[in-house]
């Protein structure tokens, strides 16, 4: 009877620790399609201070192996930074909108340079070339979580009613 008890608290402290997690957690920015060639992809979203880009294989969700990113926009040269994730952060000042503004973005890989053009779709904005992924509102990060609470919690129920069966 001990041993059920600890497993209730075990699991039911998971549970909690799960849905605080899950609550927690900020929401990533939606990268919306900016531009694609016939080798890759540049997906493109507003953040704090600046824009995030990700570039990635035409056709796939694969990151790409980028030796380097130029990012123009409007006719005026911006330095990206790499970041930890694959992806690149774009500076901006303050209070600038970009949506609308055309972006030509140089991406370097495997030895060659190439130039996708595009233009920053306003947040809230659909774009006729957006993923049917972008609309659904949770990060497949988030939907992963939302399944393992759902198991922990269905895993708890079936401990519950063995144990009640069995004492």
């Amino acid at each position: 009877m001990a041993c059920v008890s600890i497993m209730r608290a075990f699991l039911a402290v998971m549970l909690f620790a799960c849905a605080a997690a899950a609550v927690r957690a900020q929401p990533a920015a939606q990268l919306a399609p900016l531009a694609h060639s016939a080798l890759l992809a540049v997906d493109a979203a507003p953040a704090a201070g600046g824009l995030v880009l990700r570039v990635r294989r035409a056709g796939s969700d694969t990151p790409l192996a980028v030796s380097d990113v130029a990012v123009t926009i409007d006719d005026k040269g911006e330095s990206a930074i790499a970041r930890s994730d694959g992806s690149w952060f774009v500076a901006r000042p303050a209070g600038v909108q970009d949506a609308g503004k055309t972006i030509d973005v140089t991406v370097g890989h495997d030895g060659i340079h190439e130039v996708l053009s595009g233009r920053l779709v306003p947040p809230g904005a659909v774009s006729s070339r957006a993923s049917p992924a972008a609309g659904t509102g949770l990060s497949s990060s988030r939907k992963q979580l939302l399944w393992w609470i759902l198991n922990i919690a269905i895993v708890l129920i079936a401990t519950i009613a063995i144990s009640r069966r069995t004492s």
